[in-house]
């Protein structure tokens, strides 16, 4: 449904993003990932026909944004990470005059306001002043006014961005509901945010893509190129040699001593490879004393961390 091909966008001498490519299929709710700084508001702009690109495509459908840029956005609905609402008017004014921009039909308007309220749990706030209302309350505004023209796609940037732990929890839900019938690109430097709503992963860092894949998928990938943290006694950082000459390890950090005189290695074996087997071996071999030998794989968090990491 959407396609991206090595989209780039330079600020000056500053690129924000860096031959970015992946597409979307129908129904997804993909989570946008990366700390800050990362590209993800630079690109979600690119993808709503705000921003133009510096290099690259972004097509949905086959339609090309920069080509027919009113019908791709006539597809798409947009929250920005901050909202733009006229506080003082009312919740059913402001939506009134943006299904208005959206040429929405003045016999529809009414019923459509009311099937997006209902939809976005607003049907009782709709005669309160927007400026009344509270974060969540306006982050559901913003969700209505995103929706009015039914679109296909339905792009949020940090959505839950200030929001309290029971506003998050109502947010997050919403979305996941909302993807039943629409896809769903969702931008955000939350994990958890991810985690508890998306079902596919893009992670990008210093405007590049990183990782693309479902949680599942990432993890998976990180098993098969696992480390193995090995502590000894008897060993030194001496002999760091012994354990890189092993079949199947790709390298081993610096020896570190730990309590009661032992020497702790971490060592990354081959991918696909599982290296105790040949260090016990070297250990048996060597008359070390084990201490401890078990298998560093990453968690979601520490992948991200690891993959977000500036070296």
């Amino acid at each position: 449904m959407i396609e991206v091909k090595g989209l780039s966008k330079a600020y000056g001498e500053l690129e924000a993003l860096r031959e970015v490519s992946f597409s979307i299929e129908r129904g997804e709710i993909v989570g946008f990932l990366g700390p800050n700084g990362a590209g993800k508001s630079t690109t979600m702009k690119i993808l709503t026909g705000y921003l133009p690109q510096s290099a690259g495509s972004v097509s949905v459908d086959g339609k090309d944004i920069g080509e027919d840029s009113l019908s791709v956005r006539a597809r798409i609905g947009y929250l920005p990470e901050s909202t733009p609402l006229y506080t003082e008017m009312l919740v059913y004014d402001y939506l009134a005059y943006v299904a208005q921009i959206r040429a929405i039909t003045k016999s529809e308007i009414h019923d459509r306001i009311l099937e997006t309220t209902r939809l976005c749990g607003l049907e009782e706030r709709l005669g309160q002043e927007i400026g009344t209302l509270s974060k969540g309350y306006r982050q559901r505004v913003g969700l209505a006014q995103a929706l009015l023209h039914r679109p296909d796609i339905l792009i949020l940037d940090e959505p839950t961005s200030g929001l309290d732990p029971n506003q998050i929890v109502e947010i997050r839900n919403l979305i996941k509901s909302l993807g039943e019938e629409r896809t769903i690109i969702l931008s955000t430097h939350n994990l958890p945010e991810v985690m508890a709503t998306c079902n596919r992963m893009l992670i990008v860092h210093n405007g590049a893509l990183v990782a693309d894949g479902t949680p599942a998928e990432l993890q998976a990938r990180e098993e098969e190129n696992p480390r193995v943290r090995l502590v000894v006694r008897g060993a030194t950082g001496d002999d760091i040699d012994k354990l890189r000459d092993l079949e199947g390890v790709e390298a081993v950090d610096a020896g570190v001593t730990v309590e009661d005189g032992a020497t702790a290695f971490e060592v990354s074996a081959v991918r696909g490879r599982d290296a105790r087997p040949a260090l016990l071996e070297l250990v048996s071999n060597q008359g070390w004393e084990l201490v401890e030998i078990h298998r560093l794989v990453l968690d979601l968090e520490g992948i991200f961390r690891k993959l977000t990491k500036d070296v």
